[in-house]
């Protein structure tokens, strides 16, 4: 059974930075593609960032040029570093894993973003 556990969230004011992790329990060399999506109550999940196991990377527009997807094989271990955070920003942040035959998520970890 696949475990991914977030970690790094936080307060933070307007304008700081924050960096998430995602630790998964085996090897993320068999997921396609890891990622990281958000949601506010309310609201519908949605994608904020995510990886290909070859390295590629898509973002959503609203973070574009404010926060990175990264991965690191060694750890099994994928990041989100996020930077010039706006209050706009504040969301439970899920990582996601999907391979042929499942999709997995972490239980989420909480950004909040304010003065």
């Amino acid at each position: 059974q696949v475990q991914l556990v977030e970690s790094g969230g936080g307060l933070v004011q307007p304008g700081g930075s924050l960096r998430l992790s995602c630790a998964a329990s085996g090897s993320i060399f068999s997921f396609n593609v890891m990622g990281w999506y958000r949601q506010v109550p309310g609201n519908e999940r949605e994608l904020v960032a995510g990886i290909t196991s070859i390295g590629s990377t898509n973002y959503a527009d609203s973070v574009k040029g404010r926060f990175t997807i990264s991965r690191d094989n060694a750890k099994n271990t994928v990041y989100l570093q996020m930077n010039s955070l706006e209050p706009v920003d504040t969301a439970v942040y899920y990582c996601n894993a999907e391979r042929r035959g499942g999709i997995f998520w972490g239980k989420g970890t909480l950004v909040t973003v304010s003065s």
